[in-house]
């Protein structure tokens, strides 16, 4: 039994390894047929790589070839580029080495034509100084011939000369001493009238200070020394800069300012006032206070003309001629305001218009502005109706403006009732009892054309009447001036207006010659 069993486990133990075997076997044999597989597979993507590689080595060598080509082909475009600029830098080398030649030629031609002339110069330089010898020579002989002919010497001729212009002198001093005595026995004449005059017109002597002076109160009779400054040099900035006269006298804590222009004596007022307060009177002070009152006035009355064309109703008005509003309450005309006449006269016209069916607005802005040319008078030559009309033309005012600023005067005919009621009104303003006074206007008048003769001299940079028209302060341009001629243009401006302008009494020409240097430290 035993041996049964272990015959029947040794051929249970047989057979597995027999299957075994066979299972090994079969195993082994798919390996094989999977590496065969594999294998083959391996050689196809090997070829396939192979074919590739070789694809992409011919595209690479088509790339390079192509890179090469274009390349080779820029290239030849740049080297061709290259040739032609150079070409052209050549050229214009030639052209530069040219032009340099040519004017290197004319440099050596003109440097020749200088020599010539130099030695042309020098030649005539040296027969001009032979000439001048040649001449004394002939002076001195002609001069010895003279006194051979006269029977005396140049010094005997001389003394005769002197005694001839001693006697002329002479003559003239009796003749001015025989017209002040005749003018002193003619005034004895009048002194009684003049007595009596001065009754009747004390009136119109108030009226007259009252428009060509302003007086400033001082805190103290102290300031009077510091306004004057050491050696007047103070006062002496003061009328030169302000163009007024100033007067300092024994009266009280009071100067005087005078000036027949109403525009300049008010500034001048302001800017002393101002100095006052501030406690530094000094040239440059001056100068400094006197531009900033000039800018201050000039704002003023530009308010001023804004404010009365406000009242009137009256709009879209040039800024310029606004200003002009303004600046007409310092000018006089026959001794009345112009400022308030103009504003009479355009209340009168507007009435005056309104009544006649006309536009009272239209006849009230020709009314404020028929006599808008007396605020340039100052400044501008020419008729106060021309300067008037200009402006307002200048600035495309209305043609009944125009019209009526001719009208009043009479340079043209009234062509509307508006022209109509400015002229009437006119008439009626400067009419009115007490509104003019003549004596007044020809002063001012005569001052005006004192001024504009020294003005219009050559080299003079200003100039002020003074003294109530007694004097005039010239101030000279000292580029322009030397002080030979500063004397000359004394004289010249003194026989002008002897010759033009009508006047009592004598005018002081005082002729100012000054230079200043100024340069800044920074």
């Amino acid at each position: 039994m035993i041996t049964e069993i272990a015959l029947a486990v040794a051929g249970v133990v047989a057979g597995a390894g027999v299957t075994a075997l066979i299972t090994n076997r079969a195993h082994n044999a798919k390996l094989s047929l999977f590496l065969d597989q594999a294998k083959a597979k391996a050689n196809i993507i090997e070829h396939e790589a192979e074919k590739l590689l070789q694809d992409a080595r011919i595209k690479a060598k088509d790339l390079e070839l192509d890179a090469k080509n274009s390349y080779e082909e820029k290239k030849q475009k740049l080297l061709a580029e290259y040739e032609k600029r150079f070409a052209q830098l050549e050229q214009k080398e030639q052209d530069v080495h040219t032009l340099f030649k040519d004017e290197l030629k004319n440099i050596m031609s003109e440097k020749e034509d200088v020599k010539k002339e130099k030695l042309s110069l020098q030649e005539y330089r040296e027969e001009l100084q032979k000439r001048e010898i040649e001449l004394q020579t002939k002076l001195e002989d002609a001069d010895k011939l003279i006194e051979r002919s006269a029977g005396m010497t140049r010094d005997e001729a001389k003394e005769i000369v002197l005694k001839r212009a001693e006697e002329n002198a002479r003559a003239q001093i009796a003749h001015i001493v025989r017209k002040y005595e005749q003018e002193a026995k003619n005034k004895a004449k009048k002194n009684a009238n003049y007595i009596l005059a001065q009754a009747t017109t004390r009136f119109a002597g108030e009226f007259a200070a009252e428009r060509l002076i302003n007086t400033v109160n001082l805190p103290s009779d102290d300031i009077k020394g510091r306004i004057i400054g050491k050696e007047g040099r103070n006062i002496k900035a003061l009328e030169m800069i302000l163009g007024v006269d100033v007067i300092i006298d024994d009266t009280p804590n009071v100067i005087i300012l005078s000036s027949f222009n109403l525009y300049r004596r008010a500034i001048a007022t302001q800017v002393i006032e101002e100095l006052i307060a501030d406690g530094r009177i000094q040239p440059a002070r001056i100068e400094d206070i006197y531009k900033k009152v000039t800018e201050e006035f000039e704002q003023k009355i530009y308010d001023e003309g804004e404010e009365i064309l406000l009242d009137f109703g009256i709009a879209d008005m040039h800024p310029e001629i606004i200003k002009l509003i303004g600046k007409l309450r310092f000018r006089a005309s026959y001794g009345q305001n112009a400022l308030g006449h103009s504003l009479e006269v355009a209340n009168l016209a507007g009435i005056i218009a309104a009544e006649c069916g006309g536009d009272a607005k239209l006849a009230r802005r020709a009314g404020i502005l028929h006599d808008i040319g007396k605020a340039m008078t100052h400044d501008f030559e020419g008729s106060h109706v021309d300067l008037g009309a200009e402006i307002c033309k200048r600035y495309n005012e209305h043609p009944v403006v125009i019209n009526a600023i001719y009208a009043h005067h009479g340079h043209e005919e009234a062509n509307s009732v508006e022209s109509a009621a400015v002229c009437a009104a006119d008439t009626l303003s400067a009419a009115r009892p007490g509104a003019r006074r003549e004596v007044l206007e020809a002063f001012l008048k005569r001052v005006q054309d004192i001024e504009d003769i020294a003005t219009s001299k050559k080299g003079v940079r200003s100039a002020y009447a003074i003294n109530a028209g007694r004097e005039i302060r010239v101030i000279a341009n000292a580029k322009l001036i030397n002080d030979d001629e500063a004397v000359l243009l004394s004289k010249e401006i003194a026989k002008e207006i002897e010759e033009k302008v009508q006047y009592p009494g004598d005018i002081k020409v005082n002729v100012i010659r000054e230079l200043r240097a100024v340069d800044y430290a920074r």
